[in-house]
């Protein structure tokens, strides 16, 4: 993005949200593979089970890497300063998650102008996986 389209944030603005596919099977096994986190929890449905789940469930990292997709749509990643989540809840297979982001203050560092971002990712029902802020060089 250009200077000159940075400059068009305001505080209070909502950004352009980001959906992503349905979480399957196949997006936990290559996230698995590409992230080095192997953890039955996320991919072997017996051991879901045996530890009192239903089901296998998303690595709480998958999300946090659709938000960093969503913030590298606003900005090149060079511009971030700062990305911190919280998990809030465990996303199921299925889930069709969105990404949200709302701009809280646009304020002046040294020689950079920051903007700071309230970032959110819920599911198709409303509800909250991941809770955060980012804040991005304009």
């Amino acid at each position: 993005m250009s200077s000159s389209e940075n400059s068009k944030f305001c505080s209070g603005d909502i950004l352009e949200p980001m959906t992503h596919n349905p979480i399957s099977r196949t997006t936990l096994a290559l996230f698995a593979g590409a992230s080095g986190d192997h953890n039955p929890i996320h991919i072997d449905i017996d051991f879901a089970k045996s530890v009192g789940m239903d089901d296998v469930f998303a690595h709480g990292m998958l999300g946090m890497a659709y938000l960093g997709r969503f913030l590298t749509s606003i900005t090149d990643q060079r511009n971030i300063r700062s990305y911190n989540v919280r998990f809030s809840s465990i996303t199921q297979v299925g889930a069709e998650l969105k990404c949200t982001g709302k701009v809280k203050e646009i304020t002046d560092n040294n020689s950079e102008r920051l903007m700071k971002i309230e970032l959110l990712v819920t599911d198709q029902n409303n509800d909250v996986k991941l809770v955060g802020d980012a804040v991005i060089a304009l």
